[in-house]
């Protein structure tokens, strides 16, 4: 045989070896990619991704979209061959598994963390829409979970309203852990709260809640510091009673990062006009209940699926900015902002095609 031939066959076969043992060799990575967007002035599966009742709402057009990031799932072993073409692909990221999945955590734990996660950024749209709009929405502080073998199992329930720690008056969720870790573990901490059921029938029955219960608890020191800080096994949120109903309908999506499109578009559907002029306006952003837009993941991700659908606009989280503007894509102007009032300021600005003045991300 020629050697030319010979070293040609050579190679190839030791080619053919790579790739096969590429295929088989597993590697420690996850792939991010482009995924669904979502009109949420429009309709999904067959019904308005917003649903408002009790309030004169007002006909919309153009495109307040939320975007979202397909991910590998958690026991998926990617291959050698798959993370090499993920690294050359440019509308894809390959990530450590760790990122996404850190501690070992299952993909139902995922999925429950990210459930929890939408519903909270749900809320909080709401709440910021509703503010933003003066219209009054009451709120209070409440137990969100209760550990388990913790001092308050079986004392205080998820859905509880924590009115007072030790008689000073809790006004926030961070008040309730300030007032705790006053105290030594071991010690007793009274609570002032109306139980969960009995706030449910006053929301119910539209009357003020009367019934309210004192309930003594002995702390404990917590396990994640070597500090002698005094626990009771909660975690506090805030929970809301609207003057109307809003329903968020939106299926297999998961995490908080679409608050800031739901809040805008509950503002739309509540207010004479189009937001967007008949724009196409996507973006991203979690928001908390004063309207602050705060930062998420795979933004090169969501600007590329934004662009692919034909978004103009893209509402970036300014925290996002630089990693998003390093890469955008062609013909998608990234708006910053740090606030749903930026927002309604920039969009106000693209409606009236008076966009030179917009502020835009850089890199720097």
């Amino acid at each position: 045989m020629p050697r030319r031939t010979a070293t040609m066959l050579a190679s190839t076969l030791i080619l053919i070896a790579l790739l096969c043992a590429g295929v088989f060799i597993t590697v420690p990575y996850a792939e991010m990619s482009p995924g669904p967007t979502v009109n949420t002035l429009g309709d999904h599966d067959g019904e308005p991704v917003l649903q408002i009742d009790g309030r004169k709402t007002y006909a919309t057009s153009g495109h307040l979209n939320m975007t979202t990031v397909r991910v590998t799932s958690a026991d998926y072993r990617m291959n050698l061959v798959e993370a090499v073409y993920g690294w050359l692909a440019h509308d894809n990221k390959i990530v450590p598994h760790d990122t996404l999945y850190p501690d070992g955590k299952t993909e139902e734990q995922s999925t429950q963390e990210n459930a929890e996660e939408f519903s909270q950024s749900q809320e909080s749209a709401k709440v910021a829409a509703l503010k933003a709009l003066d219209v009054p929405v009451q709120s209070w502080v409440i137990v969100s979970t209760v550990l388990k073998d913790s001092p308050a199992e079986g004392k205080l329930h998820a859905g509880d309203v924590i009115k007072a720690v030790d008689g000073t008056t809790v006004k926030k969720p961070e008040d309730v852990a300030e007032l705790v870790t006053k105290h030594k573990a071991g010690e007793d901490v009274d609570f002032t709260i109306v139980p969960a059921a009995e706030q449910a029938a006053a929301e119910k029955e539209q009357r003020a809640t009367t019934k309210t219960d004192k309930v003594t608890i002995t702390t404990t020191n917590s396990d994640d510091t070597g500090e002698n800080r005094a626990i009771v096994g909660i975690s506090a949120g805030t929970d809301h009673t609207f003057p109307f109903t809003i329903d968020i309908k939106l299926a297999d999506v998961g995490g908080p990062s679409a608050g800031l499109m739901f809040a805008l578009g509950i503002y739309d559907k509540l207010t004479p006009g189009s937001l967007t002029g008949g724009s196409f306006v996507a973006g991203t952003g979690t928001i908390d209940d004063a309207g602050k837009v705060g930062p998420i993941g795979g933004i090169e991700m969501k600007t590329v699926g934004a662009r692919e659908k034909g978004a103009q606009y893209f509402l970036t989280p300014a925290d996002n900015c630089a990693a998003a503007a390093d890469d955008t894509p062609k013909g998608l102007t990234l708006v910053k902002v740090n606030t749903i009032d930026d927002a309604l300021g920039a969009l106000k600005d693209i409606r009236g095609g008076d966009t030179a003045d917009l502020p835009k991300c850089s890199t720097k």
